[in-house]
């Protein structure tokens, strides 16, 4: 379909003919229900609740037939809520038997529960009657199952996420075993994850062990993880500082065995991270238009791997504006009558999508010279506030990637830029 705002909503309707038969699934873990309409929004034949495996499958398909036969039907659209991760399965084997299937907004489907009985009531047979209804209404997308390529990238920056979520999470712990044990540390390294500060922490943590060694047998620890290490000077001051500690004095057997724990969890953060980034590279270079983007300053593997896991193939946007929308980063509007509201983001989106955009338009405000002048540009001429700038160039860029992996051309400052050339 053509990306046409507002056309969409017609084009999505007139997909839904009179043979069709139409089937709301409310999705579960274990146990899905089913209900059935036609293009009218008439209940067709009773529920059906069918597992998450093979047979439920395939009893799904043979209720299936069973109502196409009976209604005298000859096209099917099944749609269901992106619950979670639970609905993988039940779409990839739709997918395989070549059934249309679609994804219905879990909220509208909170919005629309009233529509046929008027009650806040809710149910699993409710819920999936709702959501065929929506389909027939053309509130729903298809269901895109990205090539692998970008399949890999989603899940490797989603593991990536909860990765840094863990460093972070041992590095704050780090700080606050410091701040208890031996808070003087601070004024031997400003940054405690320095390479000599973690070294220390490893080799003598306790500033009593600190307190019985001489500055050789500090240098000589250093050099195991350092070539050049934080030097004389810094290793008198440590042993200096350890031996008027104000640290604890208590517990240190435990304290110790945590930090070690703790040195463990940052260590493997570390590794998983850096391999997580040598695989992202590995994928960037298999897609064709990746390098292209990766020449153009401000755009790093991270950002483009997290818009490209979260969006799919950017050649197959019909403009960057579906780029936006998909993202959430599209304009909303409040008007009454007189009144008029605000302009807002709809962020009826990817959270995840919005946030790599937005992280990406910001690395380019400070490092490509180009967005750097429009944003200028933006702040003194048009006089916009910097956030709003921020977000107008949200969607310059993402109209620059669309445009780009469609028509496969390399980065040109002065075509795409002209204003700032």
């Amino acid at each position: 379909m053509n990306f046409k705002a507002q056309d969409k909503q017609n084009q999505l309707i007139e997909n839904i003919t009179v043979s069709h038969l139409v089937i709301g699934v409310d999705i579960a873990q274990e146990v899905h229900v089913a209900r059935a309409v036609n293009f009218r929004g008439i209940a067709l034949g009773t529920s059906l609740e069918f597992g998450n495996h093979r047979e439920g499958f395939m009893l799904f398909a043979r209720w299936i037939q069973d109502l196409l036969k009976t209604y005298k039907l000859s096209s099917v659209i099944v749609g269901m809520e992106p619950t979670g991760h639970y609905w993988f399965s039940l779409a990839r084997w739709l997918d395989t038997q070549g059934t249309e299937t679609v994804l219905v907004n879990p909220h509208l489907v909170k919005k629309n529960k009233e529509n046929r009985d008027n009650t806040p009531s809710k149910s699993d047979r409710k819920d999936a009657l709702v959501i065929a209804d929506m389909i027939k209404n053309g509130y729903y997308s298809p269901v895109r199952f990205h090539p692998e390529a970008y399949e890999e990238l989603r899940i490797l920056m989603a593991n990536r996420e909860t990765v840094t979520k863990r460093l972070n999470s041992a590095v704050n712990q780090i700080h606050r075993w410091v701040d208890i044990v031996f808070p003087e540390l601070r004024q031997v390294f400003k940054i405690l994850t320095c390479t000599s500060a973690i070294a220390t922490l490893r080799l003598f943590p306790l500033p009593s062990e600190i307190s019985r060694l001489d500055t050789e047998q500090i240098l000589n620890g250093w050099k195991q993880f350092v070539k050049r290490h934080a030097g004389v000077k810094r290793a008198d001051l440590l042993i200096s500082l350890a031996k008027s500690s104000v640290g604890t004095t208590q517990a240190l057997h435990a304290y110790k065995l945590h930090l070690e724990h703790l040195l463990a969890e940052y260590d493997l953060a570390q590794c998983q991270l850096e391999q997580i980034e040598h695989e992202l590279h590995l994928i960037l270079e298999r897609i064709p238009y990746a390098k292209k983007f990766l020449e153009i300053r401000g755009i790093s593997v991270t950002s483009l791997a997290g818009v490209l896991g979260e969006a799919g193939d950017l050649s197959g946007y019909s403009h960057g504006n579906a780029l936006l929308r998909h993202a959430g980063l599209n304009l909303a509007e409040a008007s009454s009558g007189k009144w008029r509201g605000k302009m807002v983001l709809s962020k009826r989106g990817r959270p995840r999508l919005r946030h790599f955009l937005y992280l990406m338009t910001m690395c380019m405000v400070m490092t490509n010279p180009e967005i750097r002048a429009l944003h200028r540009y933006n702040v003194e001429k048009k006089n916009l506030k910097k956030m709003k700038s921020i977000m107008k160039l949200c969607s310059k860029v993402s109209r620059l990637l669309v445009s780009l992996a469609k028509s496969n051309e390399a980065y040109d400052s002065t075509r795409v830029f002209p204003q700032a050339a």
